[in-house]
């Protein structure tokens, strides 16, 4: 079974910078494109940024453009996030998922999610 393991969340405040990481296992990882999605209270859950298999090419939402940076290390079958000029609207509970694209990005089947990993950003 996969198994997706985020981590890095917390507090800070706006203006901040924040890394998430996601462990993953069960999986062909360096075959698997990887992507951060993530759940306001009270809102559908949405994408945010996605990375090829092999790291060279990437994805974000508009409203990370600039901001955000996903990576991989296929060697360690590890994604991160990297998080700054963070802003309240960030807020959310981030989740990391193998991904494919038929015109948006989703989570691939047979993938269940993980707890993800919660980010508060104060004011």
């Amino acid at each position: 079974q996969v198994q997706l393991v985020e981590s890095g969340g917390g507090l800070v405040q706006s203006g901040g910078s924040l890394t998430l990481s996601c462990a993953a296992s069960g999986l062909a990882f360096s075959a698997a494109n990887m992507g951060w999605f993530r759940q306001a209270p009270g809102k559908e859950r949405e994408f945010v940024a996605a990375i090829t298999f092999s790291g060279g090419t990437t994805f974000y939402a508009d409203s990370v453009q600039g901001r955000f940076t996903i990576s991989r290390d296929n060697t360690k079958n590890t994604v991160w996030l990297q998080m700054s000029s963070l802003k309240p609207e960030d807020t959310a509970v981030y989740y990391c998922v193998p991904v494919t694209r038929y015109g948006v990005w989703k989570k691939v089947d047979n993938v269940y999610w993980g707890q993800g990993t919660q980010v508060t950003v104060s004011s």
